[in-house]
């Protein structure tokens, strides 16, 4: 096959390529500009996309024997990625960008540049596996990526290759020295990769500006004053810009937040806990929704958060329906859906959380659990 191997800078991507030219591809790389300012994408192992990395893709590339372009998608990325993420913030949202991009840019975009010059598929060095179509988690658990690739469709899927998803991260380094490619000891980049200085709400501010409101408890009673929604999400504990923790001595949790009034909500930890789920914009990677409910494992976070699960689709998003409680669940954030078999890697779908539900829906869940015994 042709296929064009998406070459970010790092160990991952450029041991993917070198396999996708193993396999017998016809491998060309490339390299994506996300940004107008590249050299301000890169402090260390924070940020990425950098005049750095391009080097270091194009050397990669230069050991590998392929071609390799960069491409200018800065705009694009400003526009669904970092537009996006600032929104959501702005509107009470805890978005994941690593997701939003994945889905907007290297798996929409440029799998549709890739289509239309007449490559087969696109390689990445996610770690996740393909198997005939089925997106599973990686074998390097600690690693694993397969929750930010899941709002990825089945046609998208189906021109998609994962090569590094078989094996732990240790050994890619190892098969990168062995390889003579300078990337093999490279730090990973970590955090957002377009806020190098890793302070999200001085970025926020900075984007969205003071939009003053107030903190309060469970009873209304306010607490303190803070400068704007975008500083909190759900299930955070510092900086909330209190006094103290609470009467009885516990620790106060962001519980809730309103966009529209400005108002923060803290409580306890048990007010944390969510019993259902419900999200929009659902994607079901077999290409078709389920007919009625179906057992699943739900994960609401990139590394944890799990709970088994029954998940229903419900016109274009769907409901879950959680059998042990979750905490630190927030609108914005995506809820994968995982098959509860022996291995536990098959991913079945994902949705953007529009919406939870307490204590309160214990006795519905209970209900559904029974509709499918």
């Amino acid at each position: 096959m042709r296929v064009l191997a998406a070459m970010s800078g790092g160990v991952d991507s450029a041991v993917a390529a070198a396999r996708a030219v193993d396999a017998g591809h016809e491998v060309v790389g490339v390299h994506l500009a996300l940004s107008a300012t590249p050299g301000t994408l890169r402090t260390g192992s924070r940020g990425c996309c950098s005049k750095e990395d391009a080097g270091d893709a194009r050397r990669a590339a230069d050991v590998l024997g392929i071609p390799f372009y960069v491409w200018d998608f800065a705009d694009r990325f400003k526009e669904d990625v970092i537009d996006d993420f600032v929104a959501a913030y702005a509107a009470g949202e805890t978005p994941n960008p690593c997701l939003r991009c994945n889905e907007k840019i290297k798996f929409s975009a440029l799998a549709d540049r890739a289509v239309a010059l007449g490559f087969d598929a696109v390689v990445t060095g996610h770690y996740a596996r393909l198997d005939d179509g089925v997106l599973r988690r990686a074998v390097d658990a600690d690693k694993d990526q397969s929750y930010v690739l899941a709002v990825l469709n089945a046609e998208q899927l189906s021109r998609a290759m994962f090569p590094v998803g078989d094996t732990p991260k240790p050994r890619i380094r190892e098969e990168a020295a062995e390889r003579g490619l300078a990337v093999a000891n490279k730090p990973d980049s970590h955090d957002i990769c377009f806020i190098p200085s890793g302070d999200t709400r001085a970025f926020l501010g900075a984007k969205i500006g003071i939009r003053p409101g107030a903190v309060v408890d469970a009873d209304g009673q306010v607490l303190g004053e803070h400068e704007g929604v975008h500083g909190f999400t759900i299930g955070q504990r510092k900086g909330l810009g209190l006094p103290g923790p609470a009467a009885d001595g516990k620790p106060r949790y962001v519980t809730g937040i309103d966009p529209d009034s400005g108002t923060v909500r803290v409580g306890s930890a048990e007010d944390l806990q969510v019993w259902t789920v419900d999200a929009e914009r659902a994607i079901w990677t077999s290409g078709t929704a389920p007919a009625g409910p179906i057992e699943c494992v739900a994960q609401v976070r990139a590394h944890g958060g799990t709970a088994p699960a029954i998940a229903e689709a419900v016109g274009t998003g769907l409901t879950v329906r959680l059998r042990a409680p979750l905490t630190g669940v927030a609108r914005g954030q995506a809820v994968v859906l995982y098959r509860p078999d022996e291995q536990g890697d098959e991913v079945l779908g994902s949705g953007t959380i529009s919406g939870t539900g307490g204590a309160d829906s214990t006795a519905a869940n209970s209900e559904a659990a029974s509709a499918t015994r």
